[in-house]
């Protein structure tokens, strides 16, 4: 018997209920390939810092669904024309814009298939649905890659002030409890135009817009780059590559069989189906057992990272404004070779650079819609205050190491 889908409505703690009134929508909800993202972590390791973020890309997803029906009703109101095929293509590819992420989200995005990032991975994943869904994602496609000629259905989904961030800024916000995060999403919506296929922003709404610019910065200071979780996620990051390394070298590292064949595989060039189905079954879980069991694997390297990480005995860390010099660098790798008895302490001392532009004028900048019709780039607004200053890119350096050595001169 054929199966019938009736009306849908999920419950979300964020925006509220989500109504899927759309049978290929909600098809497309129930494959195999979304249904994983229930078990990708939104945040990667943010709730060993924010207990309370253990939420999905799933969940994320659907609110982008949400936000995306809110802003063509919104869009309809202004007289602009939206066919039943362009609201469709465009819940399409809002829902199915993450679902190239692989476990843990960001974290793990170069370590199992080296150089390939998700968005690669999305459209991939997009194309073998259209496949399966006789052609009818192929608009959303388009919409997604930008080459559809009304630019703003892909503005909506990739830009300064999409749909996407509009979501998981005040998402991350709610579940980490940090406030300074939490944009008004549905203020910034209302105030969204289409001029000439292209998205602007009414000018009354520039403070919506520069409250919006800022909160994401903070977000990013405060959550994505916490000290704690960045560290975190650079372990997690070495003990995969230390997995990987030591399988290279002939030896049995417990795994699942889908995180195994990662494990086996470095070459990564040309994706094949079998390496995309295989990808389509790993997630967080695949890893957080694995490293469970790598606790007490033989090889120190390995046994150590994974400890840090499952029983949270996580190195000191800091932010610094400037970066440590290499021989300071390298004094800090021998004292961990050392204290740790091991071969190579460069597992476990990391300097990484963290950069934040809150506002690029130079790449689709966000465009205002002034009450004579002007249309003109946020930063040369006469009553913006902040966006020139949110111009500059910040960089800062994060630097852990185990705190037995913390100290070492």
């Amino acid at each position: 018997m054929e199966k019938i889908n009736k009306r849908k409505i999920f419950n979300d703690p964020v925006l509220g209920f989500v109504s899927i009134s759309d049978d290929l929508l909600f098809d497309i909800i129930e494959h195999p390939y979304f249904q994983r993202l229930r078990r990708i972590s939104q945040t990667g390791l943010s709730y060993y810092v924010y207990p309370g973020a253990t939420h999905s890309r799933f969940l994320h997803a659907l609110g982008g669904i949400q936000l995306m029906q809110i802003t063509h009703k919104i869009l309809r109101d202004k007289g602009v024309e939206i066919s039943k095929e362009e609201e469709r293509a465009s819940l399409i590819a809002i829902l199915l814009h993450d679902i190239g992420h692989g476990p843990f989200s960001h974290a793990l995005e170069s370590t199992l298939l080296d150089g390939i990032h998700h968005e690669n991975l999305s459209i991939t994943f997009m194309n073998l649905l259209n496949e399966e869904f006789n052609n009818e994602l192929s608009l959303a496609i388009d919409i997604f890659l930008n080459k559809y000629p009304r630019k703003f259905f892909h503005q909506l989904i990739s830009s300064q002030i999409d749909l996407d961030r509009l979501d998981y800024l005040k998402r991350d916000s709610f579940f980490t409890g940090v406030s300074e995060g939490n944009v008004n999403s549905e203020r910034i919506i209302t105030m969204m135009n289409v001029i000439n296929d292209e998205l602007v922003i009414d000018s009354k709404g520039i403070y919506s817009i520069e409250k919006y610019l800022t909160s994401r910065m903070f977000m990013y200071w405060q959550v994505y780059f916490h000290k704690t979780s960045v560290t975190a996620e650079i372990y997690l990051i070495e003990a995969l590559k230390r997995a990987k390394q030591l399988t290279k070298e002939g030896k049995e590292v417990p795994a699942s069989d889908i995180l195994n064949y990662f494990l086996k595989k470095s070459d990564f060039i040309k994706l094949t189906k079998v390496d995309l189905e295989k990808f389509a079954q790993l997630d967080d879980s695949d890893i957080i057992s694995a490293l469970k069991l790598w606790q007490a694997d033989e090889d120190k390297i390995l046994s150590l990272l994974s400890q840090f990480i499952i029983q949270r005995k996580l190195p000191f860390s800091c932010i610094i404004s400037e970066p440590i010099s290499k021989d300071k660098l390298l004094k800090l790798e021998n004292a961990t070779k050392e204290l740790f008895d091991i071969e190579d302490g460069k597992n476990f001392v990391h300097q990484k650079d963290l950069s934040v532009l809150a506002y690029n004028d130079k790449k689709d900048p966000i465009k205002l819609l002034l009450k004579n019709g002007e249309i003109i780039e946020l930063q040369k607004a006469d009553n913006q205050v902040l966006v020139k200053d949110l111009r500059k890119k910040i960089t800062r350096y994060h630097l852990c190491m185990p705190r037995e050595i913390y100290g070492v001169k």
